[in-house]
This record gives structure tokens, C-alpha cells and sequence, in this order.
């Protein structure tokens, strides 16, 4: 019975470290595989090997994650639909008169609206948005794809709903006011870094801010139906998550959870648009089957114990190393797993709220260290490889290196102020 406990350990972790192995190669002779597909084939590997049952897999998929990542992809595909992201773009970009005015607007915007619409949304409408930057400026596509990758990764840390491992902390540890506390702890760090991504990408790509015009703005065209519904979506974003912070200031109990936020907001664009149909179909399905396989995955391999044997109780209660250890694990298992697997250690040892911060910036950030540490740089490169365009992984890394070193600096400091 030992023997056989330990094999089922040894399988679940193989086929972990299998799926992992694959979604860093993407390649399997001359077939190239996507990162949905290799989770979807370790859930099911898991499930047919016993390494989990039926049940247990079913209970592991976290609905109000999938119900929030929904919502927000609904509003995010309305939003291009609509033509309201490019009128917002044009007015927006419109205000940079060289490219260091550029650069800035593109880190702190994108930054901000990551916070609220989630990186890997911005990371789907986002890049075809700055190469057509880089062609109207004349500048490298390649400083402006590394702008956007740091500015949504870095913004989306001080919000719950920034990205999906946020979500995660915010969910599985019971916030009262996710939004309150995120704010609090990892704004001021957030926005620090953003001044310090504008610097190190200066220092990188010193050329590329001489000075120079742009090219005049072309016209825009809008579904003004579909547009009115989009402004009415983000208006419900902004208001009920307003009403969730008052409700966690003043003690009201009226129930706003993050998922009924994303159902609210998706709800205009759904019963009111007559392309309600093909905003559904072009849904980031394969992202949603993704987070249910992960789900599934994850809840195996923590069944097995096999990761928790091997975690120092000084790394969980630690800042410093939360931070250390997200972002270099998050490089090797992407750091939704990571925080999937992390999270129920952290939380069973004590869980403070210095602790989950720390897990949710260092499991964020550990997107700008390489290409690999977050779905949102992978999200950018495919878009940008349909247009021509690319990063490396060494291009990626020769800046993020550097760049995560100073940022992680930056939010050691805070937290430990706070804390």
C-alpha cells in the first residue's frame, strides 16, 4: 500500500512536470502545440490514471473564477467589437509628443486598465493597438511590445482582479474587501515600478526615443449600439466595485462579489447587442478550458503532498522569500499553478495579509523576468507573430532581468514597511 501511494505521487508529479516541460517547448516534432491543449491533456491525464477522482476534479474547478473570467472577456471583446478601444486609444495617444511621452502613456494606461480588465485581456487587445503605434511613430515594434508585456503585468498587481492569480488570493483566502486591501498594500509599489520599467527601457533602447512625428490619425469606425453598451458595462465595473469598497468600509452586508461584478458588467453586452452571438464565439474559450484543466491538475498534484514536503516553513512566513520563490518557481510552473499550489500552504501556516501580498506580487512580477512567467507575454508574442513581428525569449529577458531585480526591490521595501 506504501509502494503503491508513493508511485501515484511519483505519476501525479511526472505528468505535472510533463505538461509543464510542453507548454515551455510548444513544439512535438512539426506540430506546434497550444498551451490549453497540453493542461487539457494533464487533467485528463490525472483523471484516467485515478491520480484524482471524478468528483474531486469536478469540486477543484473554481467557478467563480471561470464565472469572472467570463464576464470579463465578454466586456473585453465588446470593447474591440465596439470600436471603443480605438476611440479610447486615439484620444488617449493623441497627447504624446515624443516618444518618451509615448512610452509613459502606454506603461501608466495600460498599467491602470490592467488593474481593471485583467492583464490577459489587455494583452489580447492590446498588441495590435501598439504595433500600430510603432508603425505611425516609426519606432521599434519590439520597445513597444516590451512596454505593454511590463505595463500589464506590473499594473495588474494591485488590483484582485488584475490578473487570474490575484484572483485566486483574493478568492481562496476570503478577503472581506479584496479591492481595499489590494490597494492599500501594493498600489504606491505599483506605480513606483512603473516610473522604474520607463527608466530601465530607456537605458535599453536609448535610439528609439529621439526625437520624431507621427503619422496622422486615420478614421475610426464604431457600432454605436454596441459602443453605448460597452461605456455602459465599464461604468457597471467601476460603480459596483466602488460599492464593494464602501460596503467593506462601513460594514454594510450587501453581497458584491467579484464574479457577480464580471456577470453585471457582461450582462448589457449579452441581452441588449444584436452581435451578442459573435462577441460569445469570439470568447478566449481555450483560456477558460485552460484555468478548468489547471484546476484539476493542481488539486491532483496537491492531493499527493508531494510539493508540500518539500516547502521550509521559514519560505512560507517569510516575505522576502515569498517574493524570491514566486517568481523564480512561477518561471518553471507559470505562476497561476504556482499561486494554485502555494496559496493553501501559505493559508494553512497562517496566512497574514503581508504574506498573500507578497504571493500575489511575486507570482505577478514574475512575468517580466522571462518570457515564460506569465500567459500574458505568450498572449502578446503569438498576436504579434501573426503581424510579422516578434520578441525572443533573450530580447524578452535582456531587459526583464534587470527590470524584475529593481521592481522586486521596490516591493520588498513596501511590504516590509507595512508589514
Amino acid at each position: 500500500m506504501h509502494e503503491r501511494e508513493h508511485s501515484c505521487t511519483y505519476l501525479a508529479v511526472i505528468i505535472l512536470a510533463a505538461v509543464f516541460l510542453l507548454i515551455a517547448v510548444r513544439q512535438v516534432g512539426r506540430f506546434t502545440i497550444r498551451i490549453w491543449q497540453v493542461m487539457l491533456a494533464g487533467a485528463l491525464a490525472v483523471l484516467l490514471t485515478g491520480q484524482i477522482t471524478l468528483p474531486d476534479a469536478l469540486r477543484a474547478i473554481n467557478i467563480d473564477v471561470m464565472v469572472f473570467l467570463f464576464g470579463m472577456f465578454v466586456v473585453g471583446e465588446a470593447m474591440v467589437d465596439s470600436g471603443y478601444l480605438a476611440f479610447t486609444a486615439k484620444r488617449l495617444f493623441s497627447r504624446a509628443k515624443n516618444p518618451d511621452q509615448l512610452v509613459l502613456i502606454i506603461l501608466f494606461s495600460m498599467g491602470i486598465l490592467s488593474a481593471i480588465l485583467m492583464n490577459d485581456t489587455l494583452a489580447i487587445i492590446g498588441t495590435p493597438l501598439v504595433l500600430a503605434l510603432a508603425a505611425k511613430w516609426k519606432i521599434s515594434p519590439k520597445l513597444l511590445l516590451l512596454s505593454l508585456a511590463v505595463a500589464i503585468t506590473t499594473g495588474s498587481v494591485m488590483s484582485p482582479i488584475g490578473n487570474p492569480q490575484n484572483l485566486l488570493v483574493a478568492v481562496n483566502s476570503g478577503m472581506a474587501s479584496p479591492f481595499l486591501t489590494f490597494a492599500v498594500w501594493l498600489i504606491v509599489p505599483t506605480l513606483a515600478s512603473l516610473a522604474a520599467a520607463f527608466i530601465v527601457l530607456r537605458l535599453f533602447y536609448p535610439g528609439e526615443f529621439s526625437a520624431r512625428t507621427a503619422e496622422p490619425d486615420t478614421g475610426i469606425s464604431c457600432d454605436r449600439s454596441l459602443f453605448f453598451l460597452t461605456k455602459c458595462s465599464l461604468a457597471i465595473i467601476f460603480v459596483l466595485a466602488a460599492v464593494k469598497i464602501i460596503t467593506s468600509l462601513t460594514g454594510t452586508m450587501i453581497p458584491v462579489s467579484l464574479p457577480l461584478i464580471a456577470l453585471c458588467a457582461a450582462a448589457p453586452v449579452l441581452l441588449f447587442s444584436p452581435r451578442r452571438f459573435s462577441i460569445l464565439r469570439a470568447v478566449d474559450w481555450p483560456t477558460l478550458v485552460f484555468f478548468a484543466a489547471m484546476f484539476v491538475l493542481m488539486e491532483s498534484v496537491w492531493q499527493s503532498g508531494f510539493f508540500q514536503s518539500f516547502v521550509d516553513s521559514s519560505s512560507i512566513s517569510s516575505v522576502p522569500l515569498i517574493l524570491g520563490t514566486s517568481i523564480i518557481i512561477s518561471q518553471f510552473i507559470s505562476n497561476v499553478p504556482f499561486v494554485a499550489l502555494f496559496q493553501p500552504m501559505i493559508m494553512q501556516a497562517g496566512g497574514t495579509t503581508a504574506q498573500l501580498m507578497a504571493l500575489a506580487a511575486g507570482s505577478t512580477l514574475a512575468g517580466n523576468l522571462t518570457i515564460l512567467g506569465a500567459a500574458s507575454n505568450v498572449i502578446i508574442i503569438q498576436n504579434a507573430e501573426k503581424s510579422g513581428e516578434t520578441l525572443t525569449f533573450l530580447e524578452f529577458a535582456r531587459v526583464g532581468v534587470p527590470l524584475t531585480i529593481v521592481q522586486v526591490g521596490i516591493y520588498w521595501v513596501w511590504l516590509g514597511v507595512m508589514g
